[in-house]
C-alpha cells in the first residue's frame, strides 16, 4: 500500500480538526503539537528530504568545479556531517556503543539512507562483523543515467571514506568494504551493491577527519533537545535489538520529537559543511554563500511540497504557514527562531537574528532583504500565486510578508533542478511489522 500523505495514517490531521472547530481560526500546524501519528509519517520525509539536499546542491558543484571536483567537495562534506550527526542521534536514542550494530542502527537514522528510497538490508555475522546490501538504491537510480563516470564518482570515490568516516564515529576500528558494487554486470543486478563491516583489533585506527572535528565545534552539533520522555506508549530509544525496518509508528511521541529535530540538525551540519568545501575551493566567500543559497532553494521549494502532500494542506495562508513551521530548514527551535503569524489575507514570518544558525552563518542567515529565494520556493508549492517581500529589517530580525498575487509565478529553477531526482515523486509503503536482527554467530 502506498502512503502519500497523513490521512493514511491513524488518526486524524490536527489541521483538520482545527478548521473543523473554527473555520476562520488562522492555527497553523507546528512540530511540537503534531500527534503521534503525524510525527511517524513526518519523520521518514525529514530523511528523505535530507538525503536530496545534495540533488539541490551538486549540480552547482559540477557547474563550479566540474566532476572530479564534485566529488572532492561530497567527500568533504559527508566525512564533516556525518560523524558528528551520528554520534548525535547514538545519544539521543541510547543506543551507544562499539559494534557493527550499534553502526546499522545509526544508519538505519541517518539522512544518508533514508528508509526505502536507500533500501539498507543488514546482517550481522557476530557483534564485530556484518553486512548490509541495498534492495534499491535511489542514488543509484539518478545517477545511473549520467553515465559510468559518476556511477564511480559516487559508487567509488565517495563511498569508500564517507562510509569509513560513519562507521568510526562508531568504533575507529571498523572498516567498510565493497563485495560488489556499481556500474552494475549485468546492467540489472540485484542487489545494487553489499558491503562488509567488519571491526578488528588488528585494524589500524582510522583518525577522525579534520573536516568532522570542525563541524563538531559547531553550534548544530552542541544544540541541547529534550530528551524522550520513557513513560510515554511506544519505543523511546534504540537500546533494544536491531530492526530489519523501523516502523515510526512503533516509536512514542517524545522519541519521534526528538528524531525529527535531530534529523533537522543533520540537515544543517550537512549544509554547514557542504558551504565549507565549497568556500574552501572557491576565491570569494560571496560565490560560495551564492551556491549555497541556490543548494537552500532547491531543497526548499521540494521540502514544501512534499509536506504540503503528506498533510493534504489547502492552498491558503494557513497552509502555507503550517509549511514554513513545519520545515525541517528553520527546525529545531533551539537552533533557529523564525515565527510565523497568519492573519485573513497575509502571512507574516520573522526570521530572528540572534539565533545560533544565524550567528554561525547556516541556510537562515543567507536570508536578508535581497536574498528571499528559499521562502519564495516555499511559497511557491503551496500556491504558485503567493508573493513574498521583505518588508522590515534590524539587526535583531527579518520581517517578510507573504501576500496572494494575481498570477501564477513558474517554479524556480534551482527547485526544478531538484526535481530532477527520482525521489521528488518516491512514495512510501507500508511494511510488515519489524523483525530482530540477532548476530548469527557469538564469536
Amino acid at each position: 500500500t502506498q502512503t502519500g500523505h497523513v490521512s493514511d495514517f491513524p488518526g486524524s490531521s490536527i489541521y483538520d480538526a482545527r478548521m473543523a472547530s473554527d473555520p476562520h481560526a488562522p492555527v497553523p500546524l507546528a512540530l511540537e503539537l503534531l500527534t503521534r501519528d503525524e510525527l511517524a509519517a513526518l519523520v521518514p520525509e525529514y530523511l528523505l528530504c535530507g538525503h536530496l539536499i545534495d540533488r539541490a546542491g551538486m549540480p552547482h558543484a559540477i557547474s563550479a568545479f566540474g566532476r572530479d571536483g564534485m566529488r572532492d567537495v561530497a567527500i568533504d562534506e559527508w566525512m564533516g556531517a556525518s560523524p558528528v550527526y551520528t554520534r548525535r542521534m547514538q545519544r539521543a536514542l541510547r543506543f551507544e556503543g562499539d559494534t557493527v550494530e550499534t553502526i546499522f542502527k545509526g544508519m538505519q537514522l541517518d539522512v544518508g539512507a533514508p528508509p526505502q528510497f536507500m533500501d539498507f538490508r543488514y546482517r550481522l555475522e557476530t557483534p564485530y562483523s556484518g553486512e548490509f546490501w541495498l534492495d534499491h538504491c535511489g542514488a543509484l537510480m539518478d545517477v545511473e543515467p549520467m553515465g559510468d563516470d559518476y556511477v564511480v564518482a559516487m559508487c567509488h570515490d565517495i563511498e569508500d571514506p564517507t562510509f569509513d568516516a560513519t562507521a568510526i564515529a562508531t568504533n575507529l576500528r571498523a572498516q567498510v568494504r565493497p563485495l560488489h558494487r556499481p556500474p552494475r554486470t549485468p546492467a540489472d543486478r540485484q542487489p545494487h551493491c553489499a558491503w562488509t563491516v567488519i571491526i578488528d583489533d588488528e585494524y589500524p585506527e582510522l583518525p577522525i577527519p579534520a573536516a568532522a572535528t570542525a563541524m563538531g565545534a559547531t553550534r548544530a552539533a552542541n544544540v541541547e533537545l529534550a530528551t524522550p520522555d520513557p513513560t510515554e506508549p511506544g519505543l523511546g530509544d534504540y537500546s533494544g535489538p536491531l530492526l530489519d525496518d523501523l516502523r515510526f509508528g512503533d516509536w512514542s511521541r517524545s522519541a519521534l520529537l526528538r528524531i525529527a529535530e535531530e534529523v533537522s540538525l543533520q540537515w544543517h551540519l550537512l549544509a554547514l559543511s557542504f558551504l565549507s568545501a565549497v568556500r574552501s575551493r572557491l576565491p570569494s566567500a560571496d560565490d560560495a554563500i551564492g551556491i549555497s543559497r541556490r543548494q537552500f532553494t532547491g531543497i526548499a521549494g521540494l521540502t514544501a511540497e512534499r509536506l504540503r502532500n503528506l498533510f493534504d494542506l489547502g492552498d491558503d495562508v494557513v497552509a502555507l504557514a503550517s509549511v514554513i513551521g513545519l520545515h525541517p530548514a528553520f527546525k529545531p527551535a533551539a537552533y533557529v527562531d523564525l515565527s510565523v503569524e497568519p492573519e485573513a489575507d497575509r502571512l507574516v514570518v520573522t526570521v530572528g537574528r540572534g539565533s545560533d544558525a544565524v550567528i554561525e552563518g547556516a541556510w537562515p542567515a543567507l536570508l536578508d532583504v535581497d536574498h528571499l529565494d528559499a521562502l519564495d520556493a516555499i511559497a511557491r508549492a503551496v500556491n504558485p500565486r503567493f508573493v513574498c517581500e521583505a518588508t522590515g529589517s534590524t539587526g535583531e530580525d527579518l520581517v517578510v510578508t507573504f501576500t496572494m498575487g494575481d498570477t501564477d509565478r513558474p517554479e524556480a529553477d534551482d527547485v526544478a533542478l531538484t526535481r530532477f531526482s527520482t525521489g521528488a515523486d518516491f512514495a512510501f509503503a507500508t511494511r510488515g511489522v519489524p523483525v530482530a536482527i540477532r548476530p548469527t554467530s557469538g564469536a
